[in-house]
């Protein structure tokens, strides 16, 4: 299959889906997906670092966070998984607990990673980081978000790797290809039958709410955690459309997919944040460190290489520049004779 988008006439008739999803070198198996997700957390960690330093952190402070942030997001993305799931790993003919057999809980190289879970595993990941560096936690969450937002548009291209979340079957120009062999193609339908793009869709939503974080960012009214509220309003808002047109299976509640509910109780939390950030904290943040903490760079040694005008010279003068029996330099002049310069203030 071709990786070039279809076009009749000179127009977009579908997008075909990726040939592979992983490539071998020797006995590993490197999948599309892991790289984009990797690639988005260290676009994350730059944009980060950028917008913490501007404001005043310690440089590559977010490393330190990141140590804690990163695993306890992944462990929180599988376990959500995992119970939004059920039925893929507990019950009869279920290898819900050897890691060594394919299908068990473990198995997250299998794929099987919810957002919604990263975010709370995360959060708790970047808490205790922020405890751990100083750093305020709502300073470090308004600085992550559109670095956030963007490492989830990244990712999701690793779906698109992958043949993987489509949506309903469409009929527009922009429908995704997906082979008929494919596990998740919905049986009675015909072969060469078109879907919505839902990763497409999210990518373009999330990459639109980047720019919208920066622009709202520059403003000093979006401290104290509510620039972070604003990407959960805005990511969660797009997450309730796109994974209503979603086919993969999923659990109902309540007629409504669990990621649904997930969506809408983000916007809720994000607008929570919002109104009691905002009455909370009516004024600007003093500073990006907790109170009593602050940079640990400023007193490093290190640090004054960097940085000529940090040099004190502290050489002896020339000796051409002293003279045998000169007075000392701090002796105070005798003269009172006004100078040119006598009311300058």
């Amino acid at each position: 299959m071709s990786l070039a988008l279809h076009t009749v006439n000179g127009v977009l008739a579908s997008i075909p889906s990726p040939p592979v999803s992983y490539i071998d070198l020797g006995p590993i198996r490197i999948h599309f997906y892991a790289l984009c997700i990797i690639a988005g957390i260290i676009a994350a960690a730059l944009i980060t670092n950028h917008r913490l330093t501007k404001r005043g952190a310690e440089p590559w402070v977010v490393i330190d966070i990141s140590i804690l942030a990163v695993p306890l997001a992944i462990i929180g993305a599988r376990i959500f998984h995992v119970l939004t799931h059920p039925n893929f790993y507990f019950g009869e003919g279920k290898n819900t607990w050897n890691p060594f057999e394919p299908g068990s809980v473990w198995a997250i190289w299998e794929g099987g990673i919810a957002i919604f879970g990263a975010l709370i595993g995360g959060a708790v990941g970047a808490y205790l980081g922020c405890k751990w560096t100083g750093i305020r936690f709502w300073t470090f969450a308004d600085a992550l978000a559109p670095g956030l937002l963007l490492a989830q548009a990244m990712g999701r291209f690793g779906n698109w790797f992958n043949h993987e979340l489509f949506g309903l079957p469409t009929d527009l120009p922009w429908g995704l290809e997906i082979e008929s062999s494919n596990s998740a193609f919905p049986p009675g339908l015909p072969e060469g039958t078109l879907f919505h793009p839902t990763f497409l869709y999210e990518v373009l939503w999330n990459g639109l709410g980047v720019l919208v974080l920066l622009w709202l960012g520059r403003k000093l009214f979006f401290q104290w955690g509510r620039l972070f509220a604003i990407y959960l309003i805005w990511y969660s808002a797009g997450r309730v459309v796109w994974e209503s047109i979603r086919i993969d299976p999923s659990e109902i509640i309540l007629g409504l997919r669990s990621n649904v509910w997930a969506a809408i109780i983000g916007i809720i939390v994000g607008l929570a944040i919002l109104v009691v950030q905002t009455r909370r904290h009516p004024g600007l943040e003093p500073s990006p460190y907790q109170p009593g903490r602050g940079r640990k760079d400023l007193d490093a040694d290190v640090q004054s290489q960097d940085n000529p005008s940090d040099f004190v010279d502290v050489s002896e003068p020339p000796s051409e520049e002293t003279s045998a029996g000169a007075t000392a330099t701090s002796t105070a002049p005798t003269s009172t004779a006004p100078t040119s310069e006598a009311g300058a203030r």
